[in-house]
């Protein structure tokens, strides 16, 4: 019996060490590669550690206004990113609670912490954090359905509604279907970069509030409320960057080049939204729904292509 749950044990243990220690790390990436390309030396790799153990040490600020709403959303975004990540697949084939359907649970995960972020931003009665927030619900709306035909695309393409076999089968066949799923990584590309408030649609730098997505929905968190919500956006980071992650990379099922290659591409795409916001500007907020329905006709056409190809 104790033999038995040794792997079981194992990859749980990973996947926890993972989710946990992982995320700030990309964050201190991102922002080491934007100095970097700016001429500067830039803050250390461990620098999001530092400032979310500073943030922990000081004390709570509450508004007159604030519910018990308010307290659960920076919690319901780190409870969400590590329920994901006890379901998607990371360095190997299996993940330690898949099951059949998981990819519908993992969409309706990243829905609940969008909900309780918004949420959370219109209790405290802050017209800047509602003007946030609605901006966040309506990318979301329309960055959602390109994320369920992706999956879609995944499920009919491998047979699979778990992510761990349905990603072994992508990666290991990517050539069979590159097409399609080129247009699939294309569209979840976007719906990456909207799901984590990055350039071109939200700029984490941005201090004017008017203009602010993310950024604005966390004016009044503070203390340990402010360091919930960024290891919780940086959990979200590391949960759907894995989504870009699997679906091109081939697993060997040997774990000892399987976690290398993952941490690896992590670490790619990492560098890829460093240099991304090194280069580009945010985009015109008339623009961006636009750029939302180019994610969802890429997703579609790539299920359209799988469906109608002839067996």
């Amino acid at each position: 019996m104790l033999t038995a749950e040794l792997p079981f044990l194992a990859l749980l243990l990973a996947h926890l060490a993972v989710a946990i220690f992982v995320p700030p790390f990309l964050f201190g990436i991102i922002a080491k590669v934007k100095a970097l390309v700016a001429g500067r030396k830039g803050p250390p790799l461990i620098q999001s550690y530092r400032n979310i153990a500073k943030l922990l040490k000081k004390q709570i600020v509450l508004s007159m206004t604030t519910t018990w709403a308010f307290l659960a959303g920076p919690i319901a975004l780190v409870v969400t990113g590590l329920g994901i990540s006890m379901v998607i697949p990371m360095g190997g084939t299996e993940s330690p609670f898949g099951f059949s359907g998981d990819m519908i649970f993992v969409a309706y995960l990243l829905g609940m912490s969008r909900f309780m972020s918004v949420l959370a931003s219109l209790d405290t009665g802050n017209s800047f954090e509602g003007l946030g927030a609605a901006r966040d619900a309506t990318w979301s709306a329309l960055a959602e359905p390109a994320l369920f035909l992706g999956m879609g695309a995944i499920a009919f393409f491998s047979g699979h509604t778990s992510l761990g076999p349905a990603f072994f089968a992508v990666g290991s066949t990517w050539g069979n279907a590159s097409g399609p799923f080129i247009l699939v990584l294309a569209g979840w590309s976007i719906v990456f970069l909207v799901e984590n408030s990055r350039i071109p649609f939200d700029d984490p730098a941005g201090h004017l509030e008017l203009a602010m997505v993310h950024e604005v929905m966390l004016l009044d968190h503070s203390g340990p409320l402010r360091a919930f919500a960024i290891y919780g956006a940086s959990l979200k980071l590391l949960v759907t960057g894995t989504l870009l992650v699997r679906i091109c990379l081939p697993i060997k099922s040997v774990w000892w080049l399987d976690w290398p290659a993952y941490f690896g591409g992590l670490a790619l795409l990492a560098l890829f939204i460093g240099l991304l916001e090194s280069v580009l500007a945010r985009m015109r907020l008339i623009r961006v729904p636009q750029l939302l329905v180019a994610a969802i006709l890429a997703c579609t056409f790539g299920f359209l292509l799988l469906f109608l190809e002839p067996k």
